[in-house]
């Protein structure tokens, strides 16, 4: 395991962040009722490290449905703005849980959600937040360093 590389990645998710830069790049991969992968682009509300991401989804989306089905997920981070120096790949696989609880809801929330949840915002009983917690990764974050792969125990 490369700290540098897991310290960079932490970096890079935080700077997708929605309070930072409305989540450009970012995708979870969720298996539908047929098995198959399908794959949605969403903003990270809040990110502890690599390990932890919270996402704000409604209860009646497709994303929520499949998690539902089945909690295997994936998240990918990207870039490949390579003349500007921004040129990586952050994949992460794990499993992701829907959360309704206020508490959890309002550590999730940020501004420009109102517009998505107009049945009352914060309190809208269509929002959820999706939790995805890693259990392995797969790091490529400086075209000088090699990829890393770990795991979480």
């Amino acid at each position: 395991m490369s700290k540098s590389a897991i310290t960079k990645a932490e970096e890079i998710v935080k700077s997708k962040t929605a309070a930072v830069n409305m989540g450009a790049g970012v995708t979870m991969s969720l298996l539908d009722s047929e098995g198959y992968p399908t794959t949605s682009t969403l903003s990270i509300s809040k990110a502890e490290g690599i390990r932890h991401i919270t996402f704000a989804s409604t209860l009646d989306s497709n994303k929520v449905k499949r998690a539902k089905e089945n909690s295997r997920a994936s998240v990918c981070i990207f870039d490949d703005d390579y003349e500007g120096g921004a040129y990586y790949n952050i994949t992460l696989v794990g499993d992701v849980e829907i959360l309704t609880g206020t508490e959890t809801k309002k550590e999730t929330w940020y501004p420009g959600l109102e517009e998505h949840y107009p049945n009352g915002g914060l309190d809208d009983p269509n929002y959820c937040v999706l939790k995805f917690t890693t259990k392995r990764y797969n790091l490529w974050v400086d075209v000088t360093e090699e990829e890393v792969t770990g795991n979480f125990t």
